[in-house]
């Protein structure tokens, strides 16, 4: 069974690394409505930027929206803003065979794209596109890269070949480099408001109710609150808010908190802790925010994120005294 952090920090398209057996036409997600304006405009009026920077949280599907603007760029002849669904480059990205796009993520087993990934890329780039106008490069999570990773692309970004598209997907900017960003246009993507999103949750859940609860949990993440539905796991991600809640209000200990997240990836229970704590500063008033407990809250907030940081960087550190230690913090600070 999937971790519950797992499906809170991953957004679901399950169809993307192999891209077998989508549908014959791929669109934005309803929420996504400014956004793809914005792309439509751009490649109308023939303003579309060689690469673009998909930037915002996790859960909102931002792959998805790279996967239909791929697709929408390769099309032959593209209908009512989206790719046709019948000519013979939507046959071919609907089954994973285009000559012309390649979907960069970490391999098997890995949490890296790299460098030999990047350089495989930068070389598919550099080749005339065989089956239409452009070529799509699609990096996913393209915060995944390494230094090494990331100082091979910026040639691809810095003189792309011909009609070449680099369509960049991040959770993380402040762990993409800025010699990267600079080198693209962002495109950002925020939380749904309003009803949109538990109008489509619904169309899974059948319950508004249901639907309001998963996105509570998921911290109003709608493709984060369908992994949930789907995998029966809305229990475990209440019984880790519940426990952290109770820690810091003095009714769960330190041991039993750090064994409810022992299941837990380290980097996916530190991403559990941070978003508890963001959770915890955005119900405190302006005055609350200026005191000591707030202080100490941002002070936890800033270590939780370098030592992700260094997680995604290849440490290696003691799981459990990792979670200790900031488990005892947030204790102390309630």
């Amino acid at each position: 069974m999937p971790r519950v952090a797992d499906l809170l920090e991953r957004e679901a398209l399950r169809t993307v690394s192999q891209p077998l057996g989508l549908p014959p036409i791929s669109t934005p997600l309803p929420w996504q409505g400014p956004q793809w304006a914005r792309v439509g405009d751009q490649l109308a009026s023939g303003q579309f930027p060689h690469a673009l920077l998909l930037a915002g949280p996790e859960g909102l599907g931002k792959t998805r929206f790279a996967l239909a603007l791929a697709r929408l760029l390769l099309c032959h002849q593209p209908a009512d803003g989206l790719n046709c669904g019948q000519c013979s480059a939507c046959d071919l990205s609907a089954n994973g065979s285009h000559g012309d796009f390649r979907w960069l993520a970490p391999e098997e087993k890995s949490r890296f794209i790299k460098v030999e990934q990047v350089r495989a890329a930068t070389d598919f780039v550099s080749r005339t596109a065989s089956y239409g106008a452009r070529k799509v490069l699609v990096l996913q999570p393209a915060d995944a890269m390494n230094a090494s990773s990331a100082n091979a692309l910026l040639k691809c970004l810095e003189e792309p070949a011909g009609e070449t598209v680099i369509i960049l997907v991040c959770q993380r900017l402040h762990a993409l480099p800025a010699t990267v960003r600079s080198r693209c246009q962002m495109l950002k993507f925020a939380i749904p408001e309003g009803e949109v999103a538990a109008d489509w949750l619904d169309q899974a859940t059948g319950d508004r109710s249901l639907s309001n609860s998963l996105l509570s949990l998921a911290e109003q993440r709608p493709l984060s609150a369908l992994a949930l539905f789907e995998q029966d796991l809305a229990e475990g991600v209440a019984g880790i808010r519940a426990a952290l809640e109770g820690l810091a209000a003095g009714q769960v200990t330190v041991p039993q908190a750090r064994d409810l997240l022992a299941s837990e990836e380290l980097g996916a229970s530190l991403a559990l802790v941070t978003t508890h704590i963001q959770r915890t500063l955005r119900g405190l008033q302006a005055e609350q925010l200026r005191s000591v407990r707030a202080r100490r809250l941002y002070e936890l907030l800033d270590e939780l994120g370098r030592n992700r940081a260094a997680l995604s960087a290849g440490s290696n550190p003691n799981p459990g005294v990792m979670l200790d230690s900031v488990l005892s913090r947030l204790a102390t600070v309630g």
